[in-house]
């Protein structure tokens, strides 16, 4: 069974059969008149079409990295203003953005076709949620906020750059590997919450001393391995030809799992200074 988005589509549709399961043409010398004109006619379209310059990705409307790179570029900028605004002014309101954000999210991850407009609100809440949660853990630990940001982008450099090089490749095991490990990270996590939210636990519950540091390690790296995954989804959808829409659904990605590396870093830097 063919996939429906193809069948369905006047591009990618499959022709129509007749009753023999073949291709059927009108008989007769009326019928036979019009077969001529059809060749003649789809040989003077097939000769203009090779004397016409070549299509390129944007004039198809295809993904291509620029739009992925623009619409990325334009996410963060937005992402930083929103962060800064509510560091500045409302930094309190970093639970609020927590939930929105959380809540949008899951909508579009789980969207088969991207929304402009919900994964702007996104990267806003996550703005706010950003922004107010650095303010808190740079009132505690100075300076600690340009260092998460800087270590961030570095590992978002040399994560591209190792990728691009081909030195690390995303293969099934790799894949296999990151969602036994990031399924295994998310158990640990909530049973830390809840043992901290409680009371069990104090301060970082089990994430403190020696084996908070390993598994802050751990969680970087899980973050870093993710981001080449979404590297290798960028780059098969270029190479396949996905309509350019799907710019937004890129961008959306990258930026969820450069928010988690951020995040991740700015804790295991916290534990550090403990």
């Amino acid at each position: 069974m063919s996939n429906p988005v193809f069948s369905n589509s006047a591009v990618f549709g499959e022709p129509r059969r007749g009753a023999g399961g073949t291709a059927t043409a009108p008989g007769g010398p009326a019928g036979q008149a019009g077969r001529f004109g059809a060749q003649a006619a789809d040989a003077a379209s097939l000769q203009n079409m090779y004397n016409a310059p070549s299509a390129s990705p944007v004039d198809t409307k295809r993904l291509t990295y620029t739009d992925v790179i623009m619409k990325t570029a334009g996410l963060l900028a937005l992402l930083v203003v929103v962060g800064a605004a509510t560091w500045a002014i409302a930094p309190g309101l970093w639970i609020v953005g927590m939930i929105v954000g959380l809540v949008l999210g899951l909508v579009n991850a789980f969207k088969k076709n991207p929304s402009p407009v919900l994964i702007t609100l996104y990267t806003v809440a996550q703005g706010v949620f950003l922004g107010g949660i650095s303010a808190f853990f740079e009132t505690a630990y100075n300076g600690i906020v340009p260092q998460a940001i800087l270590a961030t982008l570095s590992v978002f450099a040399a994560a591209l750059a190792l990728f691009s090089s081909g030195k690390i490749r995303v293969t099934p095991k790799f894949t296999r590997f990151l969602l036994v490990g990031m399924v295994g990270y998310l158990v640990f996590s909530l049973v830390n919450v809840v043992l901290t939210w409680t009371g069990v636990l104090d301060g970082w519950g089990m994430r403190s001393g020696g084996w908070g540091i390993a598994i802050g390690i751990f969680a970087v790296i899980l973050a870093t391995m993710s981001l080449m995954v979404d590297f290798d989804s960028i780059k098969r959808g270029v190479e396949n030809g996905v309509p350019a829409k799907f710019a937004w659904s890129a961008a959306f990605g990258l930026l969820v799992t450069l928010i988690w590396l951020y995040l991740e870093i700015l804790r295991l830097l916290a534990i550090f200074r403990e």
